[in-house]
């Protein structure tokens, strides 16, 4: 009966705690629009990386190595998404940032493409790929490093 028990509650916990991310997001993943109209307002590369989920190749993106000051835009909508001020040279070849300008505007969910098990980080008003977010950041300034795609932002300088 005990065991019984036991092993209702680790169940109970594990569907409680495990549909939600550590910003405690609910993980859901739903384009605000279709594919199809997506594709006639993004290049090629971002349809590819916002849409498809795709990752560009390390070291040959845009941002990774760009030290200006500025906010980093989503490419879909415009909105504020990152700023110069949060990032880092995270020694992976894709830009990488402490945290978000406003976490309101990202969502984290659950990603178990390529056999991995990550944390995929979507811009909260459309549904798009944006990056992922891993634990291995500055432990001086939260310890996060969201690790996004070039393609899915445009910089706009200070």
């Amino acid at each position: 009966m005990k065991r019984s028990i036991l092993v209702i509650a680790i169940l109970f916990v594990v569907t409680a705690f495990g549909c939600q991310n550590s910003s405690g997001q609910i993980a859901k993943k739903k384009l605000s629009k279709p594919a199809e109209e997506w594709k006639k307002t993004l290049t090629p590369n971002q349809y590819h990386i916002m849409v498809e989920s795709g990752t560009e190749p390390p070291y040959k993106n845009d941002y990774w190595n760009n030290h200006q000051k500025g906010v980093y835009v989503s490419a879909a909508t415009g909105e504020v998404l990152f700023s110069s001020d949060d990032k880092f040279d995270s020694g992976t070849g894709w830009p990488s940032f402490v945290k978000p300008v406003d976490s309101k505007k990202v969502a984290i969910v659950h990603d178990d493409s390529y056999g991995m098990s990550r944390d995929e980080v979507i811009e909260k008003s459309t549904g798009l790929h944006l990056g992922h977010v891993f634990d291995d950041g500055p432990a001086d300034r939260g310890g996060k490093r969201y690790c996004m795609n070039s393609g899915a932002l445009k910089f706009i300088k200070k």
